[in-house]
């Protein structure tokens, strides 16, 4: 049995808040976007919240349910328990991330938790169990003097440097910590290409349990970088000229006894057709799932030639310009890296999708096209062409289009999420297409 099932028991629970002096527990979900939320209650509510008794009014969160239908209960995974270490000794903090229910005791549609936990039982009954590993990008400024984060930085390091030209070292530090205090294991951390970007990359674990961690290590990152007078964003392009984060999602699969699937020694790649056909799926539905792994207008602004970033839709064992990489290590858990997600993402509702599109491309047998082992960034436009390269959207509007058209991609999300999506999305996009920007005004208020 794996060991995401049955972590805690609730007898576990209360013992817990008991021994270490718990008195606020937050019960934690997320929005349609991924935006973390959180209800309080002390610990004498404790035994209410277990019970799944704590209600909530889902009228006033992003994309979930009107006011005549808004009551919604939180429903705790216990396994999720975790006591907060940047938090008090005394009267400590701890969070239980929760599962979104309807009075009459169903899972609510608009809950993108429950969307991941419905495409993962899919593939248990397929015989899959699913592994995720991200790399998280961020970015480091000053604040101002009302504590605004800003885009400013005296540091001008890059890739791997190490101090006192990483300012960022002893911030960097400081999070891995506290992270480990919080049963993370860190395999990596280093500086990033960009002055003042930085990466933490944590162990590879089952899909829900690793989306449940980007949006911890989100919040421990920013608490720790506030700490120290910082503030850390996640905004995938907040520089002009420099590169972007992304949040790379390797991915890796068992059947139910562990034995990776993805591998198969006799083939010249190493690559097993279920991998084959896995990278089909992804490679069929990736132009669909970009509103998604890319949700920002800004998402689009990293995006482009010249900063690593891939656009184009293909797929390689040896270099790093395609979409899907085929990272060296094929031995005993082969990894299919999606390069194109961005640290902005609702990582529920990426990984549902890159499972469903994968389970998608075994189920129908897909046939994966030629691998591209050149630096497509030095093809022509006429030789991509001839490849039949394709590009992701370029722009968020693309991608609304692009997802709409993608029948299954919409069935994954469901009508709900779906609909409640799009809106917002074409709404952010219709917000920034009527604005004037700086650009606009010093490029022509003058001249014309």
């Amino acid at each position: 049995m794996k060991k995401f099932e049955g972590r805690y028991s609730k007898e576990d629970i209360f013992r817990m808040v008991e021994e270490e002096d718990v008195e606020f527990i937050r019960l934690q979900f997320t929005d349609i976007f991924g935006v973390l939320k959180n209800m309080a209650i002390t610990s004498s509510q404790l035994a209410k919240a277990l019970d799944n008794q704590c209600m909530f009014d889902g009228s006033s969160v992003e994309g979930f349910a009107r006011i005549e239908e808004s009551d919604m209960y939180l429903h705790p995974d216990y396994d999720t328990f975790e006591i907060f270490p940047w938090r008090p000794q005394q009267g400590k903090v701890a969070r239980l991330i929760c599962d979104v229910y309807t009075p009459d005791g169903k899972p609510f549609v608009g809950d993108s938790r429950n969307v991941l936990k419905n495409v993962l039982k899919q593939a248990k009954e397929m015989g899959y169990i699913f592994d995720v590993g991200p790399e998280c990008e961020f970015f480091l400024f000053h604040t101002d003097e009302n504590g605004q984060p800003t885009t400013m930085s005296h540091e001008k390091a890059g890739y791997f440097d190490l101090g006192p030209m990483d300012l960022g070292e002893n911030v960097r530090r400081d999070m891995v910590l506290t992270l480990e205090d919080m049963d993370f294991e860190i395999e990596s951390s280093h500086h990033e290409i960009a002055p003042s970007q930085h990466e933490i990359d944590f162990k590879y674990d089952h899909a829900l349990i690793t989306a449940d961690n980007i949006l911890t290590f989100k919040l421990a990152v920013k608490t720790i970088a506030k700490r120290h007078g910082l503030y850390a964003t996640f905004m995938p392009k907040p520089k002009y000229g420099v590169n972007g984060s992304g949040m790379h999602v390797n991915m890796s699969m068992t059947d139910i006894d562990g034995n990776d699937v993805f591998t198969d020694k006799n083939d010249p790649l190493r690559l097993s057709k279920t991998a084959y056909h896995f990278i089909a799926g992804l490679l069929k539905h990736a132009k669909g799932m970009t509103a998604i792994t890319n949700p920002l207008v800004n998402s689009y602004k990293r995006l482009v030639p010249g900063y690593e970033a891939p656009i184009y839709i293909a797929w390689s064992a040896t270099n790093r310009s395609p979409l899907i990489r085929i990272p060296a290590s094929r031995e005993h858990n082969t990894r299919i890296e999606l390069r194109n997600p961005d640290p902005s993402s609702n990582p529920y509702l990426v990984l549902a999708l890159c499972l469903a599109a994968g389970l998608d491309g075994i189920k129908n047998q897909l046939e994966v096209p030629h691998a591209v082992d050149c630096n497509i960034f030095e093809m022509t436009e006429k030789e991509r062409l001839q490849a039949g390269i394709e590009s992701l959207p370029a722009n968020l509007y693309e991608a609304i289009q692009c997802m709409k058209e993608d029948t299954f991609v919409c069935k994954v999300l469901g009508s709900h999420i779906t609909e409640k999506y799009i809106h917002a999305k074409l709404k952010e996009w219709n917000d920034y297409r009527t604005h004037i920007s700086q650009w606009e005004l010093e490029e022509y208020l003058a001249k014309f």
